[in-house]
């Protein structure tokens, strides 16, 4: 397949987007958490395309994409909770899960009766979404199990000949997909943290709970997006460490042939040949920012067959780092 890349980001060119979505084709977009991999909501044909293109399983529920919180009436029941996480959380990274219509194709619930929607807040994106005159299912536009796109470059890597259209734009704002929230329960349930964290949450759904499946294997039916054992992972094996810095920093220093996340604040480790910051050890949100990119940019070395990560925190922005970085390492945790 012939993909066509789109630098010109116009009313022009995101009309030719929409026609290609119209027609059932494949068209990758930026949005603010991570790049999306778009197609027609509707069209359970176009749904399996994105399955075929990222050699994802088809069991795997898709998010749909919408530019207005009240579009969502069209494909699911709301509720109450809904409009009032929609008036301070969207458009933004926020997914809800709720009971789907049967206008939903179940190829793109992954054969499940619910389905999860988002207003992402990229003018882009909501601008593409509302020329297609349909909601957009759009998982992140990479190969399955690999890193998240955050850069048009990495969709570029991936995707270049599988889909119809690239619209590369600029580099994502959060890094990380959005958070995933399921009001379909009788008690609403974090299924995949994100920006928008447990600790805001709480404060409109005092009863929210977190599956246990955000910091643990989970091998059943996936129940929402991003619950695949193995996710965003690089080529090299990924070890996270365990401890306090001192003894982190002792096991890594002599360690010269591995890959190393850390932190700004570990100077001695960023002496190190193949080290990469994640930014300040007191700011997730960049850790956020940085994690995929950094991820991809070992891959770049193929003499990198181990990396090793700190243990971030499980607060805030960081449950959610925390939750990218133990999927991609295959919950391998070395304490120490």
């Amino acid at each position: 397949m012939n993909t066509e890349i789109i630098y010109d980001i116009n009313d022009e060119n995101l009309d030719r987007a929409a026609e290609i979505i119209k027609n059932g084709g494949l068209v990758a977009f930026p949005t603010e958490t991570v790049y999306g991999l778009g197609a027609n909501a509707l069209d359970p044909l176009a749904a399996k395309k994105i399955y075929s293109a990222k050699n994802r399983p088809s069991n795997n529920p898709l998010i749909i994409h919408i530019s207005d919180p009240a579009d969502a009436e069209k494909y699911c029941f709301t509720n109450e909770l809904y409009y009032k996480l929609a008036k301070r959380f969207m458009p933004g990274p926020l997914t809800v899960i709720l009971p789907k219509k049967d206008i939903v194709p179940y190829a793109v619930t992954g054969g499940l009766e619910t389905v999860a929607v988002r207003v992402p807040s990229s003018k882009t994106a909501r601008s593409f979404i509302e020329r297609s005159g349909v909601a957009i299912a759009a998982p992140s536009a990479n190969l399955s199990g690999k890193p998240s796109p955050t850069k048009a470059q990495h969709v570029i890597l991936d995707m270049y000949g599988r889909i119809d259209m690239i619209i590369a734009g600029e580099d994502s704002q959060i890094g990380l997909e959005s958070t995933i929230l399921s009001l379909a329960e009788a008690v609403p349930k974090i299924y995949r943290p994100g920006k928008v964290t447990y600790e805001e949450l709480k404060e409109i759904c005092p009863d929210i709970l977190i599956s246990d499946a955000v910091l643990h294997m989970h091998t059943g039916r996936p129940e929402s997006p991003g619950m695949m054992y193995q996710h965003y992972a690089p080529k090299a094996k990924v070890t996270i460490i365990d401890s306090d810095d001192k003894t982190r920093t002792a096991f890594l220093i002599n360690k010269t042939d591995c890959g190393i996340l850390c932190y700004d604040e570990d100077k001695e480790l960023l002496s190190m040949p193949y080290s990469k910051s994640l930014g300040s050890k007191s700011e997730p949100l960049e850790q956020a920012k940085l994690l995929f990119a950094r991820l991809r940019e070992f891959d770049e070395n193929d003499d990198i067959t181990q990396i090793y990560a700190p243990m971030p925190s499980d607060k805030g922005v960081g449950l959610a780092v925390l939750n990218r970085l133990i999927r991609a390492a295959g919950f391998d945790v070395k304490e120490l």
